[in-house]
């Protein structure tokens, strides 16, 4: 065991690397039905560094990961995070953080009621409702005030909040299982009956074609970008028009003529407008005719299409051809002209035969460069969040704080993820090449904090880890029984949908995983969506702030 460990220490590289893989291999071990995932990787850190305090990985390594981890993170929050703030969203969004303000508050008071300092305070706060990236910005944020600790006490303030984490994570998965469990009991929710009005909800609102006979007088002689300017958002497409026996792509310079047919698709509401606009419906049915025109399903991995609208490409005049549908994940809409294309969309175009070709040359059309990641645009928005974390921002006392390594990138992944395109920059990056580089970011960030962690987390656990464990169950109690009862109770929400927003609180894929087995309806995953980008940053902002405030006085 001694020259396994003698091996380790001397080989930085092996060390980082025997962690990953064992803390994957524990991570898809099930216990109950539910895995750990790559969160095992920081246990299996933590448990090496204990066992021998030379099992300790160099701080760039952790450095490195946090910034490809938050940087990712950000490009991929961005969209939805300012998407949240739109309609219903951002409702919920400021539920959401008024909840884990609440969460803050609490984690406070029992830290101060236990003689807590503000690190351990803040991890237990980032454990209970088991958010890393809130871990990584607390000790980036910690790092960023050593001046005001004293200089024995640095490592020890690093250290404490990666080891009271790690001992209120588990119940921060389990705890919230448990009481969708409990309070499912105690109203007697009937699962069955709520997919059942889901799939009815989901029917309606099922994207469909319709052809209707041109009549209403109001729209005879007009183009189709006059008639449909009295809509704000239309909901609908319009892919093909019938005049007489031929039948046209429609285009915003389309003229609308009395008899023509012409074909819209949408959700069942947004077609009943199309009715009412266009005049009858018809059973003539030319959606199914092909005639000269031609369906194609499009993936866009363009990088010069991509950040660019639906407007924008038909003003070109380069594309010659409708957009009826876009898949973007697993959502499917009708895309409007203001509707933004991002890479990894996948789009039904209806294009005249002859330049359905050109057409999927345009769009890109190829999995291959989806896979593709532009070196020059990840190394840029990097080193322009290093910068920002670099900036330092005056606090009371006369210190300054700065953003640091974890602020930092966050902030501007979000921004620039938002914005997506900046002239011929293209911010994005394809999903799985994202996905890729938040996991690797995020594992080695877990591998070397945790083996950092490991010698105070024994000492931790011998001397007080069952009521740290309490004290993060309680926190974790706190925010999962206030949501559910006040979202079942208050804002009538179905308890699939509340289990959905409970998980995305908790930003916590276990946690969801358990709402979709109980629910046969997609409404866990669309309040999971719904408050996760705002809880995610709220976290993040909520743990530097138990930080600031109590470190620094």
């Amino acid at each position: 065991m001694g020259s396994i460990t003698d091996i380790l220490a001397a080989n930085p590289m092996l060390l980082l690397f025997t962690v990953i893989g064992l803390g994957y291999l524990i991570g898809n071990v099930k216990v109950f039905g539910f895995k750990l995932g790559v969160a095992a990787v920081l246990f299996v850190g933590i448990a090496f560094g204990t066992i021998d305090p030379r099992l300790s990985l160099p701080d760039h390594i952790y450095i490195l990961g946090l910034i490809l981890f938050v940087y990712a993170l950000g490009l991929q929050a961005g969209p939805g995070f300012f998407a949240s703030f739109h309609k219903r969203g951002i409702r919920f969004s400021v539920i959401s953080v008024v909840l884990l303000s609440s969460g803050a508050l609490v984690a406070i008071l029992v830290g101060k009621l236990m003689g807590l300092n503000a690190p351990s305070i803040a991890g237990l706060f980032c454990g209970a409702l088991t958010n890393t990236p809130a871990l990584a910005a607390a000790v980036e944020t910690i790092k960023n005030l050593s001046p005001t600790i004293p200089a024995d006490q640095v490592s020890l303030y690093v250290n404490s909040p990666v080891v009271t984490y790690g001992l209120a994570y588990p119940f921060g998965v389990f705890g919230v299982i448990f009481w969708f469990f409990l309070f499912g009991k105690i109203f007697k929710v009937d699962y069955v009956r709520e997919a059942s009005e889901r799939a009815a909800e989901s029917a309606a609102e099922a994207i469909v074609s319709r052809t209707y006979r041109i009549t209403n007088p109001a729209v005879i002689g007009k183009t189709v970008e006059q008639a449909l300017a009295p809509l704000a958002h239309p909901g609908f497409a319009l892919s093909r028009i019938k005049r007489g026996d031929t039948v046209e792509i429609v285009s915003q310079t389309t003229m609308l003529e009395m008899g023509n047919l012409i074909i819209a698709v949408g959700p069942a509401e947004a077609l009943d407008m199309a009715r009412v606009l266009f005049g009858e419906e018809s059973a003539e049915g030319i959606a199914r005719r092909r005639d000269d025109t031609s369906y194609r399903l499009i993936f866009v991995s363009n990088r010069s299409i991509a950040g660019k609208s639906v407007r924008e490409l038909q003003a070109s005049r380069k594309f010659v051809g409708s957009i009826t549908r876009l898949r973007r994940g697993e959502v499917e809409f009708v895309p409007s002209l203001d509707t933004i294309l991002a890479l990894g969309d996948r789009i039904m175009v209806v294009a005249p035969r002859e330049q359905v070709e050109q057409a999927s040359k345009f769009f890109g059309d190829s999995v291959r460069a989806l896979s593709e990641t532009d070196f020059l645009s990840l190394s840029l928005g990097i080193v322009l969040g290093v910068f920002l974390g670099m900036i330092p921002f005056p606090l009371w006392g006369g210190m300054n704080f700065r953003l640091g390594f974890a602020g930092g990138p966050l902030i501007v992944g979000i921004i620039l993820g938002h914005l997506e395109r900046t002239g011929p920059i293209q911010w994005g990056l394809p999903y799985n090449a994202n996905l890729v580089l938040r996991q690797t970011g995020l594992v080695f960030f877990l591998a070397a904090i945790g083996t950092k962690a490991g010698p105070g987390f024994g000492a931790t656990f011998q001397t007080g880890a069952w009521g740290l464990f309490l004290a993060g169950a309680l926190i974790t109690s706190f925010v999962s029984v206030s949501t559910i009862v006040y979202a079942y109770k208050r804002l009538k929400l179905p308890m699939s949908a509340v289990m959905g927003m409970m998980s995305g609180i908790q930003t916590q894929p276990a946690c969801l995983a358990y709402a979709n087995q109980q629910s046969d309806s997609d409404l866990p995953n669309l309040w999971y969506a719904t408050v996760q980008p705002a809880s995610m940053i709220a976290k993040i902002a909520l743990a530097q702030i138990v930080v600031s405030s109590l470190l620094v006085r």
